[in-house]
């Protein structure tokens, strides 16, 4: 466990909060101390629900610590069944509460509750949110569905008649776009005449886990969260699972597939895109400005795997990097970056992330909320692909990530960074030009227009605004290119340089003149550098 100013997942009690604050009728009483509650805003800011999460904390201070915080707990517990008659209820504790070893489970067993008390065992200085979350909803229906499986050596019950019908499994609260990948996958299933039994963990309730063994197979959205409760159900009602998520053009194909094999069903209505429009557009003449752009990866397993798939095969990017940060996905990320020729990176430290792609370079970063702040400051265009996201992430529109509208949705969000980096490009390259220079008047005007100059004084006073000087470094970190100076017609050429690769290629510049024992860089160095690193 270490301090850091940034984090790719919570504690597990987070993803436990994920699971239960998308379910109905149940809650979760949370032994924590006062500051705990942070995890609310999570919920009603970020996501913008209009509720509280359904958890309710024992909210201990340090001056109860000298007493008897079980006591707290049992107290909490009964007010909570009192004032929400909840069909279920779950217990556990924080991070914090943990050190206190007041067993939450086994004080919840003693109270009598007239509903099931699930506790939840969650490891927090060992294990992180996905796994809290997936932990909690196997929990949930082991403990839920459980009673209604088939005895060991029993057959299954006959199933009803009627259409083939499966369960969605893994949505939660708090997820990227779960909400509108649920409805995508839906719509993508009725196609083929299948029906969904029950979404869980999100929009179902405790009556809802208990019938999950009903449907003839489940369809696992979010590995991260679904998988082992899909490998415990598949164990004791016999249901198989799907294995694809159908994120990009290709996986969706192959989801189909899939889910029509398990059901029995014809795939063809599904695997009709008369709506998709991404494989044509990404090889459209409009979009041969993006083929073989650079791209870094870096996400949860799932969406990171499936981006590297979309980025290469589906849309003719290079892949020059690639991770996660979720540990217990590493194997399919690693096989991933082993397919695409490149060395994955699993890590939840974000300077690290940083380093890596600071020195892969690329031209478009996809990842988190994180690496979007990484790519804003080394000044890369930036797609979010993966939880964790922040506000923006979770928009009013249909906006799924899964399925064929989920693949038109990703083009446009990876597409639109570039096209903004090639405008600013262009008007960078047009900058000195008589019609788009600040002397020329607004062009709508015609001869009109009243030109717009800006006294040189002034214009230098909005350059040392708009460009403040970096901060002052210690001595001892100080590069060796700290005193080179570029004259005027190099600097100009530089400017030409896309954005995106400026601050590397003036680096190398830089680089090279120190190793030349230049102390001008001129624009013969500046091409010089340019040979030399391109060899």
């Amino acid at each position: 466990m270490k301090l850091t100013v940034w984090t790719y997942e919570g504690p597990p009690h987070v993803g436990a909060m994920r699971v239960v604050t998308g379910m109905k009728d149940v809650h979760f009483v949370l032994h924590a101390p006062q500051g705990d509650t942070y995890a609310d805003l999570l919920f009603t800011m970020i996501e913008r629900r209009g509720h509280r999460p359904p958890v309710t904390y024992t909210t201990f201070q340090a001056r109860d610590l000298g007493s008897d915080t079980a006591e707290l707990f049992k107290d909490a517990a009964k007010d909570a069944y009192e004032r929400f008659k909840p069909a279920a209820m779950l217990v556990g504790a924080s991070c914090t509460a943990e050190l206190i070893q007041d067993d939450p489970g086994g004080l919840a067993t003693t109270l009598g509750l007239p509903c099931p008390v699930l506790p939840l065992e969650l490891p927090s200085y060992m294990r992180r949110e996905n796994w809290g979350a997936s932990e909690t909803f196997y929990r949930l229906v082991r403990g839920l569905a459980g009673p209604y499986a088939p005895a060991p050596g029993e057959a299954r019950a006959e199933r009803r008649p009627g259409p083939p019908r499966c369960n969605l499994l893994g949505a939660s609260a708090l997820g990227f776009r779960h909400r509108d990948d649920v409805k995508e996958i839906t719509r993508l299933l009725a196609r083929m005449g299948i029906e969904v039994a029950v979404s869980a963990p999100m929009g179902s309730g405790p009556q809802d886990i208990a019938r999950l063994g009903e449907a003839d197979f489940n369809v696992v959205l979010y590995p991260e969260i679904a998988e082992e409760a899909a490998r415990w159900l598949e164990k004791a009602f016999g249901q198989p699972r799907t294995t694809i998520v159908p994120i990009g053009v290709s996986a969706t194909r192959d989801f189909i597939e899939e889910a029509a094999r398990l059901a029995g069903v014809d795939p063809a209505p599904a695997l009709e895109d008369g709506d998709l429009r991404l494989p044509w557009w990404s090889r459209s003449v409009d979009s041969n400005y993006l083929t073989g752009k650079r791209v870094f990866v870096f996400g949860d397993g799932t969406h990171a795997a499936a981006a590297a798939r979309i980025a290469v095969e589906e849309m003719g990017f290079e892949l020059v990097g690639l991770g996660a940060y979720n540990r217990e996905f590493a194997r399919p990320v690693r096989e991933a970056a082993a397919r695409y020729g490149v060395e994955a990176l699993i890590s939840d430290d974000y300077l690290e992330v940083e380093a890596a792609i600071e020195a892969a370079a690329p031209e478009l970063v996809l990842g988190t909320q994180m690496e979007r702040h990484i790519a804003k400051r080394l000044g890369i265009g930036c797609a979010v692909i993966s939880a964790p996201v922040h506000v923006e992430d979770f928009p009013a529109r249909y906006a799924p990530q899964m399925g064929f509208e989920g693949a038109n949705v990703i083009f446009d969000t990876w597409v639109h960074p570039l096209v903004m980096g090639l405008e600013e490009h262009l008007l960078g390259m047009f900058r000195e030009d008589f019609e788009f220079g600040h002397d020329a008047g607004p062009s709508h005007l015609g001869a009109h227009g009243a030109p717009r100059a800006a006294p040189a004084a002034a214009a230098s006073e909005i350059m040392h605004e708009l460009m403040p000087a970096a901060p002052a470094r210690p001595a001892g970190d100080q590069p060796e290119t700290a005193d080179a100076v570029w004259r005027e017609d190099a600097l100009a050429e530089l400017k030409k340089i896309p954005f995106f690769v400026r601050g590397k290629a003036r680096r190398n510049a830089e680089v090279y003149a120190a190793e030349c024992g230049a102390e001008v860089i001129t624009l013969e160095t500046l091409y010089d550098a340019k040979a030399h690193f391109g060899r």
